[in-house]
């Protein structure tokens, strides 16, 4: 676990939310003309919030397995973005 990694419930749905601000405000703010480091932070943000969810389900996997969620640690992007649909 590293030390900026949620470690509740709470702390994630937190997080989700300030992803969502921050990519909301980003749009607002490009008006359809985005810069290229505000596209690569859009990115950055879509893979963040990506591995928050993946966080959120393995938490709620453990806690229906009757396991500690506490136990579920963030996945590295590179397994996360890679998921088969």
């Amino acid at each position: 676990m590293t030390s900026d990694e949620p470690r509740t419930d709470a702390e994630i749905a937190e997080r989700i939310d300030a992803n969502a601000a921050e990519e909301h405000e980003i749009r607002n703010r490009s008006h359809g003309s985005m810069s290229d480091a505000d596209a690569d932070r859009l990115k950055a943000l879509q893979v963040e919030r990506d591995r928050l969810y993946d966080l959120k389900r393995l938490r709620q996997g453990r806690r229906d397995a009757g396991e500690d969620p506490g136990e579920a640690h963030e996945r590295d992007a590179s397994v996360v973005e890679n998921y088969r649909q």
